[in-house]
This record gives C-alpha cells, structure tokens and sequence, in this order.
C-alpha cells in the first residue's frame, strides 16, 4: 500500500555558529562530545534548572542509541533531526516533558521501541506526547490519501487533550522543511503542499507567528521556486531604493511619540515574501504597486499607551479611514491583539503600523506557547486559553460528526481560514467566523441545534436570506422552526467546517432512516413473490442473516437494499434458506412477479427523481436502483431507460400515489415576442394557475424579435400542468409552448437577474 506524504528528514550539511542570535529559528549541530556547549545546551541553560537538563541528556542519548547507524538523506546521523526539533522547542520555552518528547518522537515510528518503554522510562506524560505525534504508517490504509487523512485525525485529536503536541509535530514539521533539499522535486512539492494546506494554517490559528511565516514562505520556495526567486530579489532591491524613505519615516514616528510622552519601542518590519506574493495574486497587483512590504511596530507599555500613540501618529501623518483595525477591542481567534493603521506619509506613500503593548507582542510572537515561554497569568492568556480550546473541541464535534478521516481533513482545511469577521449574537456577545461565512454557519457555531432547526435570519434587524454573507459588526439573530431541517443546498454555501460537518452528519443520517425504510417496503416485495409473508421471518433468522453478512444490525441490510447496495430478491432468498420447514415448502410454489412499489413522493433522499426526465404524477415511470442514490424514478420514454434496460435487475415497476400533496419539478420552453414586460406577464400566469417558479432563464438576445425562456415550475400532476400550460397559451405574444425533458441548467446561456 502506498504510504502518506512523510518528509523525509534530510538535512543540508552547513556550518552552525555559536551566536545563537545569527541562527534561523531552530538551526543547530549535532551535539558535540562535550554537550554543554552544544546550541540546544545553551538555549536549555536560559531557563531550565540543572536537574531538568539533566533528564534531557538522558532522552538525547537514548535516542541516539536508538538511531544509531540510521543516517540521513544527506549521509548525517538521524539524530540531528530530533535535537534540531528540541532547539525550535527550547527557543519557545516549553517545559521539560516537550524537549523530551521532541528528542524521542520519531523512535516509536522508526525503531522497535514502543510507547510503553518511553512511559516506563520517562513517565506518563512523555509518552503521551510522543504517541500524539507518532504516525500510523504501520496500519495498512486503502490509500495514501485516507492515511495522510488519518494521521492528521490522531494528531489533531492528541492536540485536543494537549496542545503540546501539535507544538512538537510543528516543530518536526519545521526542520523537515529547512532540509527539504535532499528530496525529489516531487516529493519536495507533495510535503510543501502539505504543509502550506495544514500546518501553516495550525501555527497561524495558534498564535505562531515566527513558524507560520517560515513554513508559509518554505512552502512558497519549493512550490514556484521561481516567483520566490523573483520576489525575494525584488523585495531585496527595494530595501536599498527605499531605504532613505523608511529611515525618515522611522525617525518621524519617535520623535512624535518623544513629543508626546510615550516610551516605546520603534522599529521597521518587513512583510514575509508569501504574504507579498497573495496580496499580488489577490488583488492583481505588481509589485511596484506594493507600498506595505515595509511596515513599523510600535510597542508600547500598557494598553492605554496604545491607544495614546494611536493619536500621536494620527496627528502626525493623516489616516486612511478604511485601513483601521482594532484588534485590542475585538482579539482575532488565535489570541492575537494590536492596532492596525494605514497612515499618508510622505510623498503620499502609505505607511501601515502596528501598535501594542509588550504582552501583547509576547502572544502575538509566541502565541498559545506564551503560557511556557512567559509564565504569564494574566487576562489576556486565560483568554488566548479559552478560545484554544473551544477550537480544540469544535474538533472534536468535527471528527465525531464526520463519517470518515477524508471528511474530518477536509472539514479541518475549511476550518483553518486565516482571515476572519466578527459578529455580534443578539445578546451582544461577539463571534468569529471566516471571512465568507453566511448566516447558517453563524446559526452552527451558535449551536447545532440552532443550525439544524434555522428557517430565516435578521442581519441589523432586516430580514435576510440564509446564504447572506456577513461583514464585521453585523447583529445576528437566527429565526429557527419546529419542524425545519437542514437542506442539502446549504453545503453548496456553508465555509466553516463545523457547519459542514452537522449537515452532512444529518443528511447522512435521514438518508440512511428514508433509505431503511424503503429497503423493507422492496424485501416485503420480494418476499411476497415468493408466497411468504415478512412476519414469517423470525428475530433468530434475521441475527444469523446480519452474522452471515458481518453488520451489527437488521437496519443495515434494509438502507443497503434502499440505496441499491444489495438486491431485495438475494435477501429475500437467503432469509428464506434460513427458514423452518413450514416456510421452505412456500418456496417450491412458482413465484409470481414482483409487486408494484407505490411511489408517495414524499419518501425524500430515498427516493429521487431524475433529472434527466423529470417524471411527474401521471407520467408512466419506472424505478431504477443506484448504488448510493437508492432508487431513482424516470419516465418510460426517457432516453435513460433504454441505456440502463441492458441491466434488468435493477428496474422495479413502481406507480404514483393516486393523491399525491407534494409539488414536483418540471420544464417549460416558451417562444415568446422579444417585448418589454413579457417576463412579468409570464411569471403572473404561472401563479395565476397555482404553481411556482422555481428557476427561470432567457436566451441572450440576438436582436431578433422572438426570446426564448426556459423555466422550472412546480406543479402537483400533468393535468396540474396541462392547465398551466393552456392558461399561458392565452397570453397575447406567447408563440409556442412545450414541457421540455433535461435540465433548464443544461440550455441556459443568460440567467436573468
């Protein structure tokens, strides 16, 4: 079986120094005989206590030992890897059972030792850690792809009983993409791929800020190696041309601050090469267009020194009223708080920066990992915590609702949306939904039995369509029904992951209710062809029936019957064998054909109607079974028919209910005179006869002096629709009319507005 896309981990022989300043984030050498001058000893030493280090030496060196004569793509010993994780981690802080981790997360995957040699070693927690980070490439999956899917799944759910695990993966991840070299340029652009999709997005939805812009900008170097080139040398030339202007600017922003009495810190910023590249590709836009690839970070002591040096830089240069962005007031999702400001400065160049106080920079540097790096206590972090882990356990609502691990990933990547609106709930309290979110997502992050139940939505007190999207600031009040249910429409619409998960969780589920009930009606159809009576079949028949095929219940066989899985007369016959003495001699009588199944019409997802025909009551039709969409009604002249006829077995006779409530689908082609108003006249006979519209279109004009219009209506039968169609033969200028089989999708050029 293939397996998932696994960086390999091949490191590029370089020269580490000694300053650990001048070195890229988690960069360091194998440890050296004498370990306490090794880099990873000398970030340890900043804030562990001797003891501590102590344990460290001992997981450094059995995992050495334990990866001992396994080199790397570059011909180093494997535990360069595992120490260069450690160093990534050190330089966050993290406490004791994390480095440990680090150094020992590759040796359950990669050696004989097992998770219980690590607890017994060095204790519950660490092994815990590792296991969490441990992948599955030993289970035998259908695909790479559900193993990737599975893996993501056990990490993700690791990370919800401790964040700490995602923070070693990140970190493996990381180094993984510092010594990608050494791969095939396929395989360099699958675990970029993979990356950029994923894990990025974690470090980013974490807090991450220095891992999320180096993986984001690794990724972008091994996936159009070329645009990275050319950016990266035009961000370099541009540092020289515009170096003047900045340090005039940079000079301007202290001394107004001075003026006004404010201690802070000043400094320029420059924008990583992959944010430059989406704002380019997102906005259409040239480099030379580009005037935020050097911005300036104010950091400030206290909160109200921001708001103070706020107004400093508003007296000194004027700002630009639609690129303000408090982020002190409304936090982002992964905890991070700053003010935003886009400023004219000089020669009318705009001039983006940021204001914030120190423990502001410290979360929005190290993010949920502030907690060890700082030590912190204080309101801000509680409420980083809180907000860490209602993500954390939305995922976990994700991956229960999901059927499988592809489901759970893909929810997930909707789920990792960096850019956010904030809204507000009619009790004032504020949510955070991806940009692009409409009204149902916000009724599924409110509850999910608000976004089961939700009929219509008041955005700032109107009344608003459900797939309305919202914008910041928005007041939100879902109006939910008794009786509503999700529809199958909303996945067409929905961004967030949570929202996706709970309607297909749903659908699946009354698909599988509708599907299990039809499944019985086709058994006791078959059974009755065959001179028995489905009270003959007995609870013991059923179990050693739901044994044979390897199911835990009986309404299993009937949904995989309904959904055209298993066919109702082999279930039939093998319950039959099954049977006593007295039933088997009802089996030597010749068997009759099969009975007509009555179709209500309001048998839902079990039942579907074809689009291709679009049968309607009175219409002569046929059944036809289809794995996974269960029986699919078409008319007897369908094209469709005479394709599928070569398998017979699958074709059921089936007839409609002779009084039918519900409304069904069908299409109209009408010629009508190219004149003002006729659309209107049209649409008020459709009503007029009882029908709605439920879709229409016009053929772009040519200039001619006839139109075409193509329209869905619902009507209750062909009478229902002969009436319609002779109330609209009597609209002055309606040259032809005909009920037209196929979809209105299929012939439509110009949708009308």
């Amino acid at each position: 079986m293939p397996k998932p896309a696994t960086p390999h981990k091949a490191e590029s022989s370089k020269h580490y120094p000694t300053n650990l300043a001048s070195t890229k984030l988690g960069s360091a050498p194998l440890l050296p005989a004498d370990i306490e001058g090794s880099a990873l000893s000398l970030r340890l030493q900043h804030y562990l206590k001797p003891q501590d280090i102590t344990q460290v030496w001992d997981a450094y060196r059995y995992a050495d030992l334990a990866h001992h004569g396994v080199v790397r793509k570059t011909g180093e010993p494997y535990i360069t890897h595992p120490v260069s994780v450690a160093c990534i981690l050190a330089e966050l802080h993290m406490d004791v059972p994390t480095i440990l981790a680090a150094l020992l997360h590759d040796v359950v995957e990669d050696t004989d030792i097992t998770t219980q040699d690590i607890k017994e070693k060095f204790g519950q927690q660490v092994a815990e850690l590792v296991d969490g980070v441990t992948k599955l490439d030993k289970i035998e999956f259908q695909s790479a792809s559900v193993a990737q899917a599975e893996n993501f799944r056990k990490m993700l759910l690791a990370m919800s009983q401790d964040v700490r695990v995602i923070l070693v993966k990140l970190a493996d991840r990381l180094h993984n993409m510092q010594t990608l070299d050494a791969m095939r340029p396929e395989k360099q652009k699958l675990i970029a791929k993979e990356t950029l999709d994923i894990y990025a997005p974690i470090a980013n939805r974490l807090g991450l800020n220095a891992i999320y812009q180096e993986l984001e900008d690794l990724s972008f170097q091994y996936l159009h190696p070329m645009r990275y080139n050319a950016i990266s040398n035009a961000v370099k030339a541009a540092r020289g041309n515009r170096k003047e202007v900045v340090s005039k600017i940079l000079e301007s922003i202290k001394h107004q601050l001075a003026t006004m009495n404010v201690d802070a810190e000043v400094s320029g910023r420059e924008k990583h090469l992959y944010s430059i590249y989406k704002k380019m590709t997102g906005k259409m836009t040239a480099f030379s267009q580009i005037y935020d690839i050097y911005g300036f970070r104010v950091i400030v002591k206290d909160l109200t020194s921001c708001y103070i040096a706020l107004g400093a830089l508003h007296a000194l240069y004027k700002p630009i009223a639609t690129k303000f962005k408090d982020y002190i007031a409304i936090p982002k999702a992964n905890g991070y708080q700053s003010l935003h400001t886009t400023l004219f400065g000089p020669f009318g160049t705009p001039i983006e920066v940021q204001i914030r106080s120190v423990e502001m920079h410290n979360i929005a540097d190290a993010g949920v990992a502030a907690h060890w790096l700082y030590k912190a206590s204080d309101a801000q972090l509680t409420a980083l915590q809180h907000k860490t882990h209602q993500w954390l356990q939305r995922l976990l609502e994700i991956q229960s609702d999901s059927a499988d691990s592809l489901d759970f990933l893909e929810h997930l990547k909707v789920d990792l949306f960096p850019d956010e609106v904030y809204v507000f709930t009619p009790k004032g309290k504020i949510l955070a939904l991806p940009k692009g979110a409409t009204a149902v997502d916000f009724a599924y992050a409110v509850h999910s039995g608000i976004g089961n139940s939700c009929v219509a939505v008041r955005i700032n007190q109107d009344l608003a369509p459900l797939r309305t999207e919202l914008h910041n600031g928005d007041h939100v009040e879902i109006i939910t029904g008794a009786l509503a249910k999700p529809n199958p429409a909303w996945l067409n619409y929905v961004v967030t992951g949570r929202a996706r998960a709970h309607i297909r969780h749903f659908l699946k589920s009354q698909q599988s209710t509708e599907s299990a009930h039809l499944g019985e009606r086709m058994l006791n159809q078959a059974l009755r062809a065959l001179h028995v009576e489905s009270s003959q079949i007995t609870d013991a028949h059923w179990q050693k029936l739901i044994r044979d095929y390897g199911l835990k219940k009986k309404s299993e066989i009937l949904t995989d019957i309904g959904l055209g899985k298993r066919q109702n007369v082999m279930v039939a016959h093998q319950l039959l064998a099954m049977t006593d003495e007295n039933v088997e001699k009802h089996t030597k009588l010749p068997a009759k054909s099969l009975d007509t199944i009555t179709i209500h019409g309001t048998e839902g997802m079990a039942v579907q109607f074809a689009q291709c025909c679009r049968p309607i009551p009175g219409d002569p039709i046929l059944g036809f079974i289809n794995k996974d969409k269960g029986l699919v009604i078409h008319t007897h002249d369908c094209p469709s028919v005479r394709k599928f006829k070569l398998d017979p077995d699958k074709w059921l006779d089936v007839e409609w209910e002779p009084e039918s409530k519900r409304l069904f689908k069908t299409n109209l082609n009408l010629t009508v005179a190219n004149q003002p108003g006729m659309l209107a006249k049209i649409a008020s006979g459709i009503a007029d006869a009882g029908s709605n519209i439920d879709n229409v279109s016009v053929e772009e004009s040519d200039g001619s002096a006839y139109a075409n219009l193509y329209f869905t209506v619902q009507v209750k039968n062909r009478v229902h629709l002969a009436d319609l169609m002779r109330g609209l033969r009597k609209i002055p200028d309606v040259v032809r009319i005909n009920r037209a089989k196929g979809n209105v999708a299929n012939v439509v050029k110009k949708p009308t507005q």
